[in-house]
């Protein structure tokens, strides 16, 4: 019968990270028994139907879940802080590239960067007025107790995130929300709703379910604007005007990112797209919204696409963008001068494996581990028996 040791490694991780007082926090672990129950929930539909199939109520599997997550979240704690001085140089790169047999190198297809500017409508006075009146109306019902917060959001806010779940966002810290919404919600006491609150998602009334320290659970129900097609055609003119700057370079594409982006996914990368495989800017054509990569077909790098209306699929939001292909790469085998950033990675997490086996290695004589006869032959657990024999 053949083991994995990755729980023996983690049981000393562990048992090394109480020896040198490393500790996970309460808050951290419910963040992230939360966001696990909100993929649950999100897989399900609904909280009923997840603790239907679950056979538990949500409070049921966060405690059936926590000690895991506890055991978890503190032995990968531990082994960054081993791991935290890594480095690895450029001769080390090409050192690992150099001992790949070169009929092993991998066959990459092509691949290409690609960035785009988002352009969001603006909306006249009159249209958030109307989304305004309607939450009052909403929060009134509520006030009087004709119906409930969870109902209402369920029945009448736009965000198609959290309306099936009752507004449900689940426990959020405060850097993780938008920083008006943000600035309303934590003056709200346990219970209590807030009145009308404008953030760049549109108009909300917030219900804080428990505040846990610098995180809270919140509720919500939104209200966005109506984005007319008129707002769309003034917005289609606005980005061909920013287009026109950018083929004739009057403007970099980072100043235009700069002035006119409101993509919250590509904010952070300089409106670049990023693998979701891999994280780097190089990105598999497949890889890609197909509408995208429909798009970019015709297109040569460095050339920009002209604006056209698009749906947020996250959002639901009519925006407008321009897509930018920076570059594009030829099927090939792997080298460094192409493909140094996956190299990189790979050349890096080998070495950070030899460096904790090693760092195991090192630890295992320090600890009693006992193991089960049944498990004494198997190859992958075969060295912690010889290192604890010693003892």
């Amino acid at each position: 019968m053949s083991i994995d040791g990755a729980n023996l490694i983690a049981k000393v991780l562990i048992e090394q990270a109480a020896l040198d007082s490393v500790i996970v926090s309460d808050e951290e672990i419910e963040g992230s028994l939360e966001n696990r129950i909100r993929y649950f929930v999100s897989m399900y539909g609904t909280e009923e139907k997840l603790e239907e199939m679950a056979g538990k109520t949500v409070y049921q599997l966060k405690d059936d879940y926590r000690p895991m997550f506890r055991d978890k979240l503190t032995a990968d704690r531990m082994q960054n802080q081993v791991m935290s001085n890594i480095k690895i140089t450029p001769q080390e790169v090409k050192a690992f590239y150099d001992k790949i047999p070169k009929d092993s190198l991998p066959f990459f297809p092509s691949m290409v960067e690609v960035g785009h500017v988002v352009f969001k409508p603006d909306v006249n006075k009159e249209v958030e007025d109307y989304a305004i009146e309607q939450l009052k109306e909403i929060r009134k019902e509520i006030v009087t107790g004709k119906t409930t917060f969870e109902l209402m959001a369920m029945t009448k806010s736009e965000d198609p995130g959290t309306k099936d779940n009752g507004g449900d966002l689940g426990v959020m810290g405060r850097d993780e929300l938008d920083p008006e919404f943000a600035a309303a919600a934590f003056k709200l006491q346990n219970g209590e709703m807030s009145e009308v609150v404008k953030s760049s998602f549109g108009f909300h009334i917030i219900q804080m379910v428990n505040r846990q320290g610098e995180k809270a659970k919140l509720r919500h129900i939104l209200k966005k604007p109506l984005i007319t097609s008129d707002m769309i055609e003034v917005t289609l003119k606005k980005a061909d005007s920013v287009r026109a700057n950018l083929i004739s370079g009057n403007m970099k594409f980072s100043e235009a990112i700069k002035k006119y982006h409101k993509d919250d996914v590509t904010k952070y990368t300089g409106g670049m797209f990023t693998d979701p495989q891999s994280g780097g800017s190089l990105i598999p054509i497949e890889n890609l919204e197909p509408a995208i990569a429909l798009l970019i077909n015709d297109m040569k790098p460095g050339e920009f696409s002209k604006p056209f209306e698009y749906m947020d699929e996250k959002s639901g939001d009519r925006l407008v963008r321009i897509v930018y292909l920076k570059k594009r790469t030829e099927p090939h085998k792997a080298n460094l001068k192409e493909d140094y950033s996956k190299i990189q990675q790979a050349a890096f997490s080998e070495k950070q494996t030899t460096y904790l086996m090693k760092w195991l290695e090192g630890r295992i004589p320090a600890f009693y581990i006992k193991i089960n006869e049944e498990y004494t032959d198997c190859p992958n657990i075969s060295k912690w028996n010889q290192n604890t024999s010693k003892k």
